[in-house]
């Protein structure tokens, strides 16, 4: 798996992407810098099998149970560009893996303006809602 680092500079839009409600989606992280393509954007294309479309802040909880599923994101991986999480960090997440959290009761909020609408292939929209962040991050 190769990773693709963006200068921000870089960051336009790469971006005709959409949100789940349609909008052009917003800027997910950039400290750490998230998304597939490690542009800060919740963007998926056809080299994206885990689908990273769902930004969430992510909690301690969330981090424990990611690890527990066999995916540690808090140690880490410098060969694949990955800092290692820690809680309140901004991070695209598999729809499918953020959903089986929801199920677990371990799902973070998410931030619905820069979650990717290829989420709602995976997520309903209902099971989304009480997870928005009440307000937008910087």
């Amino acid at each position: 798996m190769s990773v693709l680092f963006l200068k921000p500079d870089q960051v336009s839009a790469m971006s005709e992407a959409k949100n789940i409600f349609g909008e052009p989606l917003k800027i997910c992280g950039q400290d750490p810098v998230t998304g597939f393509y490690r542009n800060g954007y919740c963007e998926t294309g056809a080299d994206d099998l885990g689908v990273h479309v769902v930004c969430a802040v992510v909690t301690d909880a969330f981090l424990e149970y990611s690890r527990a599923q066999g995916n540690d994101l808090i140690r880490p991986n410098p060969s694949f560009g990955f800092p290692g999480l820690k809680q309140g960090d901004a991070w695209c997440l598999c729809a499918g893996r953020w959903y089986e959290a929801h199920k677990a009761g371990k799902a973070p909020m998410i931030d619905p303006h820069a979650t990717h609408e290829r989420a709602l292939d995976i997520v309903p929209m209902d099971v989304m809602v009480p997870y928005f962040l009440k307000q937008s991050r910087p």
